[in-house]
Parts: C-alpha cells; structure tokens; sequence
C-alpha cells in the first residue's frame, strides 16, 4: 500500500480523496501528527498523513516521526512517498523546481531518530548508502515525463533543525558539504522508514532560494505563494505516480 506524507503547504489530497477510514493516532512511540487517513484518491486506495498536523501545528523539531512511521507500518503501507518544501542551494535548484533528491546529510540533533534505541535484543543497523528508493524515484521520474513536467533527477538534501531558517554561513557550510536542497523534516523520517523495510522516496518542492543564495531577503509571503503555486503540480505528480503504481 502507498502512503503520502504532506510537508508544508500539503494539507489535504483535496475532494478527489474519498476518506474511508481514521487510523488512531495512538502508538507505543506516542502519537502521530494528525490521524491518519485512509481512502480513495478517486478510485486508487492509499493512505495519506499531515506531518504538521491539521493547520501547521507541529514544528518540524517537535515532530513524532517514529509515531507516524510506526503507525503507517502497522496499517500495512510498503511504500512512502513524502512531500517536502524546501530552499534551493545550488543555481539548478531554483523556486519552483521539483526536485527528487538521492543522497541526505543530517544536521539536526535532539530528535528521537531510531526504533533501534538499546531496548532490543540485540544492537541492530541498517544500510543506509542510499536513502531514498530507486523505484520509486524512477516511477516519478517517468511520471514527469509523461506529463511534461520537469524534475532534478537528484539531489543531496540538508536537514536541519528549524524552526528559524539557516543562515547565510551555514548554507555556505552546507554547499561545501554537497548539498542542493535545505529542509527541515527529512531526518529522521527516511532512516526510520529504512530500518522497518518501508521504500521511501522525497518529492521536494523548492519554494525560495536559501540564506544568501538569492538577490534579496527571504520572503515569507514569496514562500507561500510558491508553495500554492508549486503544490498544484505536485499534487498531479502524486496522482499520476499512484496511478502507475496500480497498474
């Protein structure tokens, strides 16, 4: 089964989405950030969750991602596709570009970041040289192709920790390290999806160019208003992914 998680500025999947069931937020790691819906995107069954919550509420630092990934994993998702707005570092990640990045560097800290945390048996690792799911990535790639819809076929993607936005010396730091995209919530959720054998792939949406990347200032209502506009195409990229996935 296929479960989106919406990231900023994804909410809801809209009234194509026929809501069949709410999964109860409750987990042996807490609760999730919102209930969990399960239904039909017209007529493809899939299951979607809110990573902030209804309205916006939970920060990116306050997130439970091993509630949510837990709580997907236990209604039987196999495969997680997760929606992230992010900045752009680099000049081919520009606003509006939508991006499926590869690889992924963890900035954050304090966050619970494993199912693996000395209470079982045995100590327990996972590979994790490539985070993100080749199939999946290749699925939405010929999705944007088959739509004429443009993606970055890669991309190595920056977590921190948030809420503020990063400043400039800390994405220069991070362009040295490699890094493309800047985001708040990628880490820990793809390494936990990892560790309970769920594919996962990012469909990034860069929605401003980051601290000291741009011309001017960071513009919170430049950030919304590509985030709407931005958001329109991802949704027909989920849909048509989706669809494929039926096939």
């Amino acid at each position: 089964m296929l479960a989106i998680i919406g990231g900023s500025g994804l909410y809801s999947l809209g009234e194509d989405f026929h809501l069949e069931e709410q999964a109860p937020r409750n987990t042996p790691f807490g609760d999730t950030s919102a209930d969990i819906l399960q239904g039909r995107w017209q007529d493809i069954p899939l299951v979607f969750l809110p990573r902030h919550g209804p309205g916006h509420r939970v920060p990116p630092h306050r997130v439970n991602y091993r509630a949510n990934i837990w709580a997907l994993k236990q209604l039987g998702v196999t495969k997680i596709i997760a929606v992230n707005a992010v900045g752009g570092i680099t000049s081919d990640m520009p606003p509006l570009t939508l991006a499926l990045p590869d690889q992924v560097i963890d900035y954050s800290s304090g966050r619970e970041h494993t199912f693996f945390d000395g209470d079982d048996a045995q100590v327990t690792h996972v590979d994790f040289s490539w985070p993100y799911n080749a199939e999946l990535r290749g699925i939405l790639m010929e999705v944007g192709l088959q739509t004429g819809q443009p993606l970055a076929a890669s991309g190595t993607y920056g977590s921190t920790n948030g809420p503020r936005l990063e400043s400039a010396a800390e994405i220069t730091r991070m362009r040295n390290d490699g890094c493309n995209l800047v985001g708040m919530t990628g880490m820990p959720e793809v390494a936990l999806a990892r560790e309970l054998e769920i594919d996962y792939a990012c469909l990034a949406l860069v929605v401003n160019w980051a601290a000291g990347v741009g011309d001017s200032s960071i513009s919170m209502q430049d950030i919304l208003q590509n985030m709407e506009q931005g958001m329109r195409q991802v949704k027909s990229l989920l849909f048509a992914a989706a669809r494929l996935m039926q096939q």
